[in-house]
């Protein structure tokens, strides 16, 4: 059996926010394999109980900027609230997204370009940043949201979607297809960008947690079949129902005005980062004695 670490435990738990105990438990039931293990805690339920307790995430910026058919979504992080209301950090949040569109979303030569200008900031406010990643979207028409905005155009969640075509009905809907992202999420923009690995571990998960037992072969398949366009539903943009219409997808609502969803970028401010006061490594090191 393979050893089962602190690292493999902090690694689990970082990836899907389940407790130790219970990433520990899960690692031992899969001979220590991380996939195998965060598939085990998705079928006893305990991912999906573990996302409603919340995770403490980082502070900072999100930030979206856009011109001529491209924008940038992008993220800085910071130890505080207190630093997000700073005007010098907000300034340099701006500044780092317009070197950004520059740069055509280049996240080296980004980082590169304004390295000098973090350390500065750091050095005034006497707080640790980082600039976390950047995201971009190119289109013929480019629509924005930022959700939670701390000021216009910075907040917690920060959304841009490119759509192509030149109706003047893609004006009406674009802002409310940003926004519809911010809500829902999605993983993937068409059914096509979906990894046939993830589907078939999604199949594999319904199956084993124990929905079709005892069921006959065709009803299992009609069963996996519902399963999957549930997925779809749930993780692509252009399958998910509108959320301002549910009886419509968004790929529906953006056909009927004309337009073609060209892509999308989103960021949730800290997402898959968690703050903690105390040392994981330490607690999980005791846990394992």
């Amino acid at each position: 059996m393979a050893e089962i670490t602190a690292k493999l435990i902090q690694e689990l738990r970082e990836k899907t926010s389940a407790g130790m105990m219970d990433c520990k438990k899960a690692l031992i039931e899969n001979d220590g394999n991380i996939e195998a293990a965060a598939d085990w805690l998705r079928q006893k339920g305990i991912v999906k109980a573990a996302s409603k307790a919340g995770r403490v995430a980082a502070s900072g910026l999100v930030t979206v900027v856009k011109c001529d058919g491209m924008g940038c979504v992008v993220e800085l992080n910071a130890e505080t609230d207190f630093v997000a209301k700073n005007d010098k950090f907000q300034k340099l949040v701006a500044d780092v997204a317009n070197k950004a569109m520059e740069l055509k979303g280049d996240f080296d030569a980004t980082m590169a370009a304004v390295k000098d200008d973090i350390a500065a900031t750091i050095s005034t406010i006497g707080e640790n940043m980082n600039l976390r990643r950047i995201a971009k979207v190119q289109g013929d028409k480019i629509f924005t949201y930022i959700h939670n905005a701390l000021v216009p155009g910075m907040g917690q969640i920060g959304v841009a979607v490119a759509i192509n075509g030149d109706d003047a009905k893609i004006d009406e809907i674009g802002y409310k297809i940003a926004m519809h992202i911010a809500a829902n999420k999605p993983e993937f923009m068409t059914i096509a960008d979906v990894d046939p690995v993830a589907v078939e571990r999604e199949k594999k998960v319904f199956i084993e947690s124990g929905a079709t037992a005892g069921k006959p072969e065709n009803i299992v398949e009609k069963m996996v079949e519902g399963r999957i366009k549930k997925y779809y539903g749930e993780s692509v943009l252009e399958e998910q129902p509108f959320v301002m219409d549910p009886s419509k997808t968004v790929k529906e609502v953006v056909g009927e005005a004309g337009g073609k969803l060209a892509g999308f970028a989103y960021y949730v401010l800290g997402e898959g980062i968690e703050k903690r006061e105390d040392n994981l490594a330490d607690e999980v090191a005791k846990m394992l004695k």
